[in-house]
């Protein structure tokens, strides 16, 4: 990968920020491997060990529809209603079955999906968009400041305006250091 995806954002805005301008950050399936591991801490249902093909236009197409009404919230438009019919499907294909057992000292819970993996990552991921766009938090989405760059975020801070200190932040402030210095 060209460059590392943030993660810590909810799932799909993780999801939808690899592809950042001109760049698709899971553009093969090991890539795709890549960033479901890094994602494992807090889905380790997404854990694939060799995603496919199949696996990955999967994905693509969630992203796609996630990235579709996010832009739409942005700009206080209604969603696509392809778009949103298209998510509740992927997410319908194989959906969370939670499944009751006994471990020998109380009762356990397991969520457990049918379906191909490709109809699993889908589901996962749709319904990870659907639980981000029904959240109250919704309305505080922000596109990043700087000038180019395209992610999302949802900032724990009002006065919050990079995608990363890190990554745009930074390269702001050092940007605006030159042009005061430059004068001098």
């Amino acid at each position: 990968m060209n460059e590392a995806p943030l993660i810590g954002e909810p799932l799909a805005l993780d999801l939808v920020n690899t592809r950042p301008t001109g760049t698709d950050l899971l553009d093969t399936p090991e890539h795709l491997a890549n960033w479901l591991a890094l994602q494992a801490a807090r889905l380790p249902e997404l854990a694939v060990a060799h995603p496919t093909a199949a696996d990955l236009a999967a994905v693509h197409a969630v992203r796609d529809h996630t990235g579709s009404v996010l832009d739409a919230l942005l700009h206080d438009r209604r969603p696509p209603a392809d778009t949103l019919r298209a998510l509740n499907t992927a997410q319908a294909a194989a959906p969370a079955i939670r499944q009751l057992a006994w471990d020998g000292n109380a009762v356990t819970a397991t969520t457990r999906r049918n379906g191909t993996s490709a109809e699993k990552l889908a589901a996962v991921l749709a319904e990870a968009a659907i639980d981000l766009f029904t959240d109250p938090s919704i309305g505080k989405l922000r596109r990043c400041a700087a000038e180019d760059c395209v992610l999302l975020f949802l900032p724990a801070h009002p006065r919050r305006r990079w995608c990363s200190p890190d990554r745009c932040g930074n390269r702001v402030r050092v940007a605006r250091y030159y042009q005061r210095h430059k004068a001098d």
